[in-house]
């Protein structure tokens, strides 16, 4: 806008230049002939009074244009445009390869599209309803499900309007969007391989409603948590914890696999899950440094904090297998860094390198416990370790983040009292687990009830890929 104004400055700049110029040659030729006349046949002269053309108005304020420009910074949309695409890539083809690879290969289709569709169709109930009910002002757990719905008072044009001031509505919103697709797709890897696919659609539609919105709103729409302080900078509560206790419960409620424990249940493509989490290692940089929402220090922060952290993980879970098991495992490798990245997800933009590489190696020792010992205590078939990695990997470096946020410690708050921001993250923490766990069981209940849950033993046997999708990954 400031560019055509001065284009159009100075195109009428020129033409009073030219108009002068013409006037000049004009009064000069008038002159010289004259001149000339009066030569010959003078003449008496007479004053003329000629009135002053009109100054032209001068140009408008600098301040006035940029007010009418778009209040927005073009490299903080260059970065969250591309930190919306990193986040997709997480979950299509990210989280869809690590889970396929987990499974047996008469079940891998059937996950693909359990992740692709669950998370479209919450994505879709996001525009509806999602982030009205988050973003704009309610109660401590709900905001307005009808303030914003169908994004309402938005426009193409509009800016300002969303938490983010320095962001185009539209774009804040589909970044967001991201946030509650992958929360829900998470879920599914817990009871893959004998839950009916309608039932997914259902209860994923439900869950996302009374479970993702309502912690969503109330730690980063100014509800319950916000308030307290609680500090979960890209979203240890209301992802990782949400999505592995909703997992948890869904893998009781589901039942186990059919052979569970008595044969063996091996993953039926290593590749696809290392390839899936190294696209997941991608794309969190836009997960964890695009919740800065700007182009700017926090975010380089954030991102230099989701390299170390994830480094560090990858390196504890190969050194503990090593130890425990006398071989590293690429599949343990893959895990480890998935485990620093969930660990680190609350603290990216709070916590100092050192901060990040502790959380990163405790949060993949954590995990291994949570795939292994854990799992056995709670004697529960959570086919991808959605509780073990995500659920555990969320407690610790939720809790770990009051400790690391500390200035004293290389974090970011200086006037950060541990002991205080440590219980208030226990406080998120219990709260989130508890929260989750009720609304999941409930609703796994009343999906039972309408729908059913688990696929029959025959389709079981046969795999989902056929049964419920009618194709097959892999042709004799």
């Amino acid at each position: 806008m400031k560019r055509r104004f001065f284009t159009g400055w100075q195109a009428r700049f020129h033409t009073v230049c030219l108009m002068m110029l013409l006037s000049a040659l004009a009064v000069g030729a008038f002159s010289g002939q004259a001149h000339a006349q009066a030569q010959t046949n003078p003449l008496p002269t007479e004053q003329v009074q000629v009135e002053p053309l009109a100054a032209e108005a001068p140009p408008a304020p600098a301040a006035a244009v940029a007010e009418a420009a778009a209040s927005f910074d073009r490299g903080d949309v260059a970065w969250m445009l591309t930190s919306t695409l990193l986040v997709l890539l997480m979950v299509v083809p990210g989280v869809a390869l690590f889970y396929g690879g987990l499974v047996r290969s008469k079940n891998v289709l059937s996950v693909l599209s359990q992740v692709l569709v669950v998370f479209s169709l919450v994505v879709v109930l996001w525009a509806a309803y999602g982030y009205s009910a988050v973003f704009s002002a309610g109660n401590p757990f709900f905001g307005s499900f009808t303030e914003h719905a169908f994004l309402k008072g938005f426009s193409a044009e509009s800016v300002g309007n969303t938490p983010i001031a320095g962001l185009p509505d539209y774009l804040f919103v589909a970044f967001q969007s991201t946030f509650a697709g992958i929360t829900t797709a998470l879920i599914v890897g817990a009871f893959a391989e004998r839950i009916k696919f309608r039932a997914v659609l259902l209860f994923s539609a439900l869950w996302f409603t009374l479970s993702y919105i309502p912690m969503a709103h109330i730690v980063w729409g100014g509800g319950y948590l916000g308030e307290m302080g609680a500090i979960d900078f890209a979203g240890g509560t209301v992802v990782h914890i949400n999505a592995g206790v909703a997992g948890l419960v869904g893998a009781y409620f589901v039942g186990k696999r059919l052979g569970y424990g008595h044969v063996a249940l091996k993953p039926h493509s290593v590749p696809y899950t290392y390839i899936g989490a190294m696209l997941l290692w991608v794309g969190w940089f836009g997960f964890n440094a695009g919740s800065a929402a700007a182009a700017d220090t926090v975010a380089s922060l954030a991102f230099i904090n989701t390299l170390l952290a994830t480094a560090a993980a990858v390196l504890g879970w190969t050194l503990v297998e090593a130890i425990t098991k006398g071989k590293p495992s690429a599949l343990g490798a893959a895990s480890g860094a998935v485990a620093g990245l969930v660990g680190i997800t609350p603290a990216c933009g709070t916590v100092g390198p050192l901060g990040a590489i502790v959380i990163g190696l405790v949060a993949a020792v954590a995990c291994v416990w949570g795939v292994t010992g854990l799992k056995r205590l709670l004697k529960v078939d959570d086919t991808a370790d959605v509780f073990g990695v995500h659920g555990v990997g969320g407690i610790v470096g939720a809790l770990l983040t009051g400790v690391f946020s500390a200035q004293s410690l290389g974090g970011t708050k200086a006037d950060l009292d541990i002991g205080h921001q440590v219980w208030v993250q226990f406080v998120s923490v219990a709260f989130t687990m508890i929260w989750c766990a009720v609304v999941t069981a409930v609703l796994l209940l009343f999906v039972r009830m309408v729908v059913g849950l688990r696929v029959n033993e025959e389709a079981e046997q046969t795999g989902l890929d056929v049964t419920s999708h009618g194709e097959s990954a892999y042709e004799a």
